[in-house]
């Protein structure tokens, strides 16, 4: 029998919503405290890859985002000086194909709802709203449990907790996100292709929302400055076009259009400790946040939520349990981070490195394209 009949989650983002579930489907009970009076995702547009998709639909969770979400027929590359295209991966049917498992993009708001749905309806979840923790003895108060489950973001207060985490830094990037309606779209933006395209120390990402019937703009560019922590601060327009001084004239038309962009500082974790070894543990953007350069912030979120329920539902010792989980867990968030800083390095190159990175996307095949994402997209949780 495992040592681990209840769990205490703080955070009901997507981390802790997915673990509270997961968690469930293992016959663990959990309470979810979150510090908001209401859940309100922030953020956009979300892209949701095969690895995190498979978990979600073993949730049982796949037929409620398919109403919701859109599958891409690929992923493209492209140039933002010309908008000549430089590559692209096969996805729609093809992921489904390749992988095993669907690829959808959808708002943010959207996977949150679902979520929140399921826990809902499950009855060994529990969710009180207005709770604000600062340490563990704040959520065990409220919630006694044989594990405490850190899952409150890139600025978490439990990190503090666990002895060799170490605090956020920021990245220098800063991001900026607003929605184009489908109606105002320019002609070069696809609604069957995420797209991103890019440039000297900058890149912009853009794929519908079939939803809400607009594109979702994500632009990111380096910064030595970092603006004021938050996630949805007004930005002035003009220094969203110095960023981007040198594009496409159709791209910075793009962005002059915008209505309201938001921007945020991008912020990142070190690595550190993610556990201490006896009953707490960090997961999600509290243990591991990253830059989106591989657009998989969200997916190494559920992909902890799906093994650390795999580890306590077979655990006799709960320590041990959250020891092996940061373990197997801590190999694989390095190899998505390397990943992570590669394409950093190839989206923003200029000069030479530039024409050679796009020489060598010119050689490679779509299908060879995919293939280097097996290891990332065909990943499965272990038992």
């Amino acid at each position: 029998m495992s040592s681990t009949r209840s769990a205490t989650i703080v955070g009901a983002g997507i981390a802790g919503l997915t673990a509270a579930l997961a968690l469930a489907r293992k016959g663990i009970a959990s309470h979810i405290l979150e510090q908001a009076p209401a859940l309100e995702e922030v953020g956009a547009g979300l892209q949701l890859s095969p690895n995190a998709s498979r978990i979600l639909a073993g949730l049982g969770l796949l037929d409620a985002l398919s109403a919701r979400w859109s599958e891409p027929d690929h992923i493209m590359l492209s140039s933002g000086s010309t908008l000549a295209p430089l590559a692209s991966v096969p996805a729609g049917k093809a992921a489904r194909t390749r992988w095993g498992a669907p690829y959808g993009v959808l708002p943010r708001a959207a996977l949150q709802a679902v979520l929140l749905e399921a826990v809902r309806d499950e009855p060994l979840c529990t969710l009180a709203t207005g709770q604000r923790i600062e340490t563990v003895q704040d959520a065990l108060a409220i919630a006694p449990a044989d594990v405490l489950i850190g899952a409150d973001g890139v600025w978490s207060r439990l990190r503090q907790a666990v002895s060799g985490a170490l605090p956020a830094r920021y990245s220098g990037n800063v991001a900026w996100r607003f929605l184009v309606p489908y109606a105002a779209a320019p002609s070069f933006l696809n609604p069957r292709t995420v797209t991103a395209f890019l440039g000297p120390q900058a890149h912009l990402v853009a794929y519908p929302l079939a939803q809400t019937q607009a594109f979702n703009i994500v632009a990111i560019h380096q910064s030595a400055e970092a603006p004021p922590e938050g996630w949805s601060r007004s930005g002035d327009t003009a220094t969203l076009l110095s960023a981007f001084s040198g594009w496409h004239n159709d791209i910075r038309r793009l962005l002059d259009d915008a209505r309201a962009p938001l921007m945020w500082p991008l912020f990142e974790c070190p690595d550190g400790a993610w556990t201490d070894g006896r009953k707490t543990v960090l997961i999600g953007d509290a243990a591991h946040a990253m830059t989106p350069f591989a657009a998989q912030g969200a997916a190494m979120a559920i992909e902890d939520a799906a093994l650390l329920a795999n580890r306590l539902a077979e655990a006799t010792d709960t320590g041990q349990a959250l020891r092996q989980f940061e373990t197997t867990r801590r190999e694989r968030v390095a190899r998505v981070r390397s990943r992570g800083a590669f394409n950093r390095f190839a989206y923003h190159a200029r000069g030479p490195i530039a024409l050679a990175r796009n020489l060598v996307l010119s050689l490679r095949g779509p299908e060879s394209l995919a293939a280097d994402l097996d290891w990332l997209y065909g990943y499965r949780t272990p038992n």
